[in-house]
């Protein structure tokens, strides 16, 4: 496929400095860039690559102001990332437009219903009174378990399990090898020692805009949902426990876990290979910084902590400045020790 800067300009709306037949057919890093790509401008220690890149459009922002002439045209918006997001974004659609149908060998049940412009991958399982909405992508070897509902505009990559009863919103998208729905882990412990499982009765709800990443496990609540609210982002790798809520375009960065019944807020940022426990709350706002063990509940908003137990993140690096020193301090101290000997041996001998 190929675009031209005043198409690509109108998608993105941006405003075309050059020549606006320009074409480009795929996109590159504007380091390496050649003709017919497109490449765009954002930190500003790559500008010196503008003046030398072979890229024929590069995206760049509106307060960017030239060192000298260049060859691309350039496209001008006020936010050069996020307009290349956009610009990314409506690429993989015009992509996804093309797949449609149930590919074969795959099952489709009987009272399955499947909306308009539905693409069913090869080797997918579609279970009893299923509602699948229209525009939805369906890859490969996933399954679909009985009564599940997914909205509009989803897509669903290769390998996603989700089991039954489970609820998406629209524009969801779940990547490869992620399980919705498995059980939580709940067992009752006996008294001989041994367990006895606690049957998870409820689902899983994903809201609208939700984007998960690869080989995450989010469980289904023991009674109830565990909810994932709208626009959240949750990275590769996630542990997600029964009853977990996580709120509106909270992130979570790769490795984390999430424990039972744990409430998390809206806009929370995680770090990777966090770990919280259950039964807590997360105030909004909060960050946690990667590697933390939150033990106790952020019960003040726009709260920062680092750390395993996880603390105040000021009052942390006070911590760890005043730990770097210890050991000049001990050797301080054993100066004063042995000053002070040395005094009490004087004032003994007057």
């Amino acid at each position: 496929m190929e675009f031209t800067a005043s198409q690509i300009a109108l998608i993105i709306n941006g405003k075309v400095e050059g020549n606006p037949d320009a074409a480009v057919s795929s996109f590159s890093k504007i380091e390496e860039a050649t003709a017919g790509q497109l490449a765009f401008l954002a930190n500003p220690k790559y500008e010196d690559y503008l003046y030398t890149t072979g890229a024929s459009i590069i995206i760049v922002n509106d307060s960017l102001e030239l060192k000298q002439a260049v060859s691309p045209t350039l496209l001008r918006v006020p936010d050069a990332y996020s307009a290349f997001a956009t610009l990314l974004q409506a690429y993989e659609q015009i992509k996804e437009q093309t797949l449609a149908g149930v590919q074969e060998p795959s099952y489709v049940s009987k009272s399955a219903q499947l909306g308009e412009n539905v693409f069913v991958g090869a080797f997918t399982y579609i279970g009893d009174q299923v509602k699948v909405g229209k525009n939805v992508k369906i890859h490969p070897h996933c399954y679909i378990g009985n009564n599940v509902v997914i909205g509009d505009n989803c897509v669903l990559n290769p390998g996603v399990k989700i089991y039954h009863n489970c609820v998406l919103g629209n524009k969801v998208i779940i990547h490869a090898g992620t399980v919705l729905g498995g059980d939580g882990f709940g067992f009752a412990p006996q008294p001989d020692g041994t367990y006895k499982k606690v049957p998870q009765i409820g689902n899983v709800v994903v809201e609208d805009e939700v984007e998960i990443g690869s080989n995450c496990t989010i469980d289904r609540a023991t009674m109830g949902s565990t909810i994932i609210h709208k626009g959240a982002k949750l990275d590769n790798l996630i542990q997600i426990a029964h009853n977990v809520e996580i709120g509106t375009y909270t992130v979570i960065a790769a490795q984390t876990g999430v424990s039972g019944s744990t409430k998390i807020g809206n806009r929370v940022m995680i770090g990777g290979q966090a770990g919280i426990v259950g039964h807590i709350t997360i105030a909004d706002g909060s960050r946690i910084n990667a590697q933390s063990g939150v033990s106790k509940s952020l019960k003040q908003p726009d709260s920062v902590v680092t750390g395993s137990p996880a603390y105040d993140y000021t009052s942390t690096l006070r911590s760890q400045a005043i730990f770097r020193t210890l050991p000049e301090m001990e050797k301080r101290l054993a100066e004063l020790e042995l000053l002070v000997k040395q005094l009490l041996a004087e004032k003994e001998s007057i």
